[in-house]
């Protein structure tokens, strides 16, 4: 598939970081020639230096050539016209990426494919939900939800102490009765296993596991944190992604937010009715716990600075508030952050890409997602037909090694399958694939 990518950005670079590794063949527009240039030594991609809504760089760049066209500058205006340029040069499909959340408001939507844009998607947005589902799950690091959570893919972080530690992986599965869980994937010591079930549970290990709409709450009683609802949040930091979450929050919990000097004080009082605002610096751990750090359910910590955001979630776990949040844009940090103790991170970039990724797989993929620091893509499969692959049991398709079916939605119900189920036509197939699989898994599902 032929990508255009306008944006050689971080949120640009990543995502051809990623779309490389998925074999793509990949144009990075910018005008910033610096960024082209590194995206140039460290990716297999071609680069076009220019301004991305000039019709004769579209045109240099073969965009009536382009089954997707992805606008991800810091500049919506930008990314809009773009778009509609691209779409009318014969680009298949346009992205764009917004920072206004009235854009992508349903009643408008309409107005912007009429312009040539296909889709929109806002980085904030996404990190707004996301935070969301993690506080509606307390005790998980990551969420990833198929079909509006007839399947859910959770991973948490086995602490000590914990039941868990010195058993098999299979007493996972085995407690589930009716097999409603299934372990994915464990992430130790910085390495992505898909791991043989009589392999044993380790303190810090963190697991990966699929569950159907019953198995969320088993998989809830394994962590063994205190799972009450989450009611008092405190969040750090005078980002748009600060405001934009306790404004999402303030309805359903008690939100206090630390916001550094009187003007940002001043815009963020215009916007919010039930947040509690409090001028401060987050750097000052005295005053963070001076307003009751250790009073607080969650922690989320949203400022620019992704050193300060992990910080002052690690001082948050020490007063062992129950989740803690942190935004982390530098990917150095992304693994460093949860081996060192913190509870969850948000990373922007990769929230984009895993959206982005959802229009990128042709025939009958659905879909494209990946989790933090783990070393492999969440995949969904669409079967269009009765053929070769429905006349079989799972165990007996051939799957790569690397590779694991968790889950099937068949009839909207979420079923966590055993080797013996067998597929039919409809269905849609969940699979967690190592590097290396992908080309595999599309010879046996296409």
């Amino acid at each position: 598939m032929k990508i255009v990518i306008a944006g050689a950005g971080d949120v640009g670079f990543h995502l051809a970081e990623m779309l490389v590794k998925n074999e793509q063949d990949i144009i990075l527009m910018d005008e910033d020639e610096d960024a082209l240039e590194y995206a140039a030594q460290h990716l297999d991609v071609n680069t076009i230096l220019g301004d991305c809504s000039s019709p004769e760089i579209l045109v240099n760049a073969d965009v009536s050539e382009a089954q997707l066209f992805i606008a991800v500058t810091t500049s919506h205006t930008t990314n809009i016209l773009s778009c509609s340029l691209a779409k009318k040069l014969g680009a298949k499909k346009t992205i764009a990426r917004t920072n206004t959340a009235e854009y992508l408001a349903p009643e408008h939507l309409k107005h912007f494919i009429d312009l040539g844009v296909d889709e929109l998607f806002s980085p904030k947005d996404l990190a707004v939900q996301e935070i969301g589902r993690l506080l509606n799950r307390v005790s998980a690091t990551d969420v990833f939800e198929i079909e509006n959570g007839l399947i859910s893919l959770l991973g948490f972080v086995v602490h000590n102490p914990s039941a868990l530690i010195g058993k098999p992986f299979s007493y996972l599965n085995e407690e589930s009765t009716d097999y409603h869980v299934k372990v994915v994937c464990v992430l130790r010591d910085n390495q992505t296993l898909i791991v043989p079930k009589d392999d044993i549970i380790l303190v810090d290990d963190h697991i990966y596991i699929a569950a159907d709409a019953s198995g969320v709450k088993l998989v809830n009683r394994y962590i063994g944190r205190d799972l009450n609802r989450i009611n008092n949040v405190m969040i750090t930091g005078h980002t748009p992604l600060a405001l934009a979450t306790a404004k999402s929050l303030e309805d359903s919990r008690n939100v206090k937010i630390i916001v550094s000097g009187t003007s940002n004080c001043k815009r963020f009082s215009k916007s919010l009715n039930n947040t509690l605002i409090v001028k401060g610096n987050p750097n000052n751990t005295t005053l963070l716990k001076e307003e009751g750090l250790d009073q607080m359910d969650a922690f989320i910590a949203l400022t620019d600075n992704s050193e300060t955001n992990i910080i002052s979630s690690l001082m948050a776990e020490k007063e062992n508030v129950v989740k803690t949040i942190s935004l982390v844009d530098n990917s150095a940090y992304m693994h460093i952050s949860q081996s060192i103790g913190i509870d969850t991170i948000i990373n922007k970039k990769l929230l984009a890409a895993n959206e982005i990724f959802k229009h990128v797989r042709t025939g009958k993929v659905k879909a494209i997602a990946s989790f933090h620091g783990v070393e492999g893509e969440i995949i969904e499969f669409y079967i269009q037909y009765t053929n070769h692959i429905t006349h079989k049991p799972i165990k007996e398709l051939g799957l790569p090694k690397n590779a694991v079916i968790v889950g099937i939605v068949r009839d909207q119900k979420g079923i966590i399958p055993k080797s013996s189920f067998q597929l039919i036509q409809g269905d849609n197939i969940v699979i967690f694939a190592l590097p290396g699989s992908i080309k595999k898994l599309e010879s046996i599902f296409n």
